[in-house]
């Protein structure tokens, strides 16, 4: 499936498009052909030089300004939601700061959305939260939500108030429930991404340390890919809301670190410590509705994905 360029182009506000997951976006949505306003927190650094013919402009600021989101917001078309102050792991430490700063700030920017008159919201929930544990698998956007982490909560929460705006503002949202990404732009100095933070272990030839006995499973993406369905997403134009973005099958961790050794061209010492009572043991979506509604598949196999996300952290080291 070819890279298309969009049907017509849009003025997009992306909050936290400097992030890992917000840069892959904002390149695919230069590339198709939109213009880009970039909202990040301050002193956040651009993740590359933009070229001259590329129509894009970086903005500072706090979601939780009203001056801030009302200077954001005017004359956009469209908003890319991806903003999150805290981890799945942490969450549940402080679940107060988890709502004031994640859910507060998401209805200020869909009330200045409503004041400045943008009528379309694309914003990234977590398939590997949301759901909680599942009662079969893989899951799909018809599963029970019953997340045990204040993450899930709040995002559940958000997809529960754009909802509600659609109904009284008229506002369309689309709804992304991303498994488990991962590319070389992973901050791995957070505990984001199994994946990545395996690779630069095994890259540094370091042991990698896995949680219980290596059976848990995730369902992972490569960011490519969850570019390319934030992309299709804001062409949407159907009755859906809610889409699982994944690749559909799992991979648990001891398979993991076999590709990766395969990959790395050798074998990467393994280190088990006791499981997590967060890990749920296997996470793994159905991603059929998305290929049915937005025309999107994942591209992206995991072998391949892990060997570019390799070749991309070694060009980055030399």
């Amino acid at each position: 499936m070819g890279k298309l360029p969009s049907k017509v182009p849009m003025k997009c506000a992306v909050f936290g498009g400097g992030g890992f997951i917000g840069s892959a976006i904002c390149d695919r949505l230069l590339e198709g052909g939109h213009s880009v306003r970039i909202f990040e927190r301050p002193k956040v650094q651009p993740y590359r030089a933009f070229d001259r013919g590329e129509d894009v402009e970086w903005m500072e600021g706090d979601m939780l300004s009203e001056g801030d989101l009302k200077r954001c917001l005017q004359d956009m078309d469209a908003v890319f939601h991806l903003v999150s102050t805290t981890l799945p792991k942490s969450s549940n430490e402080d679940p107060i700061y988890d709502v004031e700063s994640n859910l507060v700030g998401s209805l200020r920017l869909l009330e200045t959305m409503v004041a400045q008159k943008v009528g379309r919201i694309i914003f990234i929930s977590s398939g590997g939260t949301v759901y909680g544990t599942p009662e079969y698998l893989p899951l799909d956007e018809k599963h029970p939500t019953n997340p045990i982490v204040s993450y899930g909560i709040t995002k559940l929460a958000i997809e529960k108030y754009l909802r509600l705006y659609r109904d009284l503002h008229d506002i369309k949202p689309v709804i992304l429930r991303v498994s488990n990404p991962f590319g070389s732009k992973q901050r791995v100095e957070s505990a984001q991404g199994a994946v990545t933070a395996f690779i630069q272990k095994a890259l540094r030839k370091e042991p990698i340390e896995i949680w219980g006995d290596g059976s848990v499973t995730r369902d992972y993406l490569h960011v490519s890919d969850v570019a390319e369905a934030f992309f299709k997403a804001l062409d949407y134009q159907g009755d859906e809301l809610i889409f699982n973005i994944s690749s559909g099958r799992g991979t648990n961790l001891n398979e993991l670190v076999d590709i990766i050794s395969n990959s790395v061209g050798q074998q990467v010492e393994r280190v088990h410590l006791p499981g997590r009572d967060f890990d749920i043991p296997s996470n793994i979506l159905c991603n059929k509705l998305a290929s049915k509604e937005l025309e999107w598949v994942p591209e992206v196999s995991m072998e391949q994905g892990i060997r570019r996300t390799i070749q991309e952290l070694q060009e980055e080291r030399r």
